[in-house]
């Protein structure tokens, strides 16, 4: 099969021919149709993403949808020609989804959604399991809650967006001006983090009292004004991006929670993968009930072009998630 190598952390990728993967007990052999790129993958494969290192050579890749070509023993939730998508490589040793094919454990995938091409399916395992676990698992949303997300034009951002809806909730995002009409469509009241400071939204949109959610996926001093949006005693604060150091006076003194997700621990320590595959059905549920749709950038790249789709996501040029078709060319004996 073909595949993208990376051999050396920040260079190229190498299009190779390798072995074609086969199916273990409890593995799925995925013809990989799209993968999906995220900005993390570019930090992987800079080899500066410490939590999400990988063991050179490697393929790389996090997301994927594409067709089982064959199961291995003891998997009887999956067959030959399903369509499935999940985060399934590309860290840890694990082989990525830069690839024509891959073997890769079945608890982690789920029926794809069958509104949605193989591009689109692609732009979703990762952002939605990352806001799942952050509204649905640590936040527990409800009807009828507040909730402000950061950054809600983002990839994990826009999905959070409706979620929280799809759940009930009011919610309220911070983008910039050009974004509004985005972050609306989704059915949320934009605020203009460009003109107000926290203190500015938290006394215009909640009269001083705070959200009862607060989702943040930029980290850095935007968690920091996280933990003073968040409603006294009742609040919850939860952050994709977590990774620095910060004051927890904030949020101590409004008596207000906090949780961190680590969406990558299932498939780097092997331990929770079920619930990946769960909340995926869930993503599919949403998405076939028209209660949410993924925002995938137009432009098509290739393994050939990725370089270019890389450049696209480092420069902010992409609108919506990066997509890589992944050319099919048959099951190498």
């Amino acid at each position: 099969m073909k595949a993208l190598i990376l051999e050396s952390y920040n260079t190229s990728y190498l299009l190779k021919e390798v072995e074609t993967p086969v199916a273990a007990k409890g593995q799925v052999l995925v013809n990989i149709k799209a993968s999906g790129v995220n900005p993390l993958d570019l930090k992987i494969r800079a080899g500066q993403a410490a939590h999400a290192r990988t063991q050179l050579p490697a393929i790389l890749g996090l997301d994927m949808a594409g067709v089982v070509a064959a199961v291995g023993e003891g998997v009887t939730r999956f067959k030959p020609g399903d369509e499935v998508y999940g985060i399934t490589g590309g860290v840890a040793g694990i082989p990525g989804t830069l690839a024509e094919y891959a073997a890769v454990d079945a608890d982690l995938l789920a029926m794809k959604p069958a509104n949605l091409t193989m591009r689109e399916a692609a732009a979703v395992p990762l952002v939605f399991i990352t806001a799942w676990e952050g509204l649905v698992d640590r936040a527990r949303v409800q009807e009828g809650q507040t909730v402000l997300v950061h950054g809600g034009a983002g990839g994990v951002g826009h999905v959070a967006v409706q979620l929280a809806k799809a759940h009930g909730a009011k919610v309220y995002t911070t983008v910039s001006p050009a974004k509004r009409a985005l972050v609306e469509s989704y059915g949320a009241i934009a605020i203009d983090y460009t003109a107000l400071s926290a203190q500015d939204y938290i006394q215009g949109y909640t009269n001083g009292e705070g959200f009862d959610v607060v989702f943040d996926t930029l980290g850095g001093v935007t968690l920091d004004s996280s933990f003073l949006s968040a409603k006294r005693y009742t609040g919850h604060v939860v952050s994709a991006l977590g990774w620095g150091s910060h004051s927890l006076a904030p949020l101590s003194f409004r008596g207000a929670t906090y949780s961190g997700i680590f969406t990558l621990y299932p498939l780097i320590s092997g331990r929770g993968r079920a619930h990946h595959g769960d909340i995926l059905r869930q993503a599919t549920a949403l998405i076939e009930a028209g209660k949410l749709r993924p925002l995938t950038d137009g432009q098509p790249y290739t393994m050939e072009s990725i370089a270019d789709a890389y450049t696209a996501i480092e420069q902010g040029t992409a609108r919506g998630k990066v997509v890589i078709d992944i050319a099919f060319s048959g099951l190498k004996k």
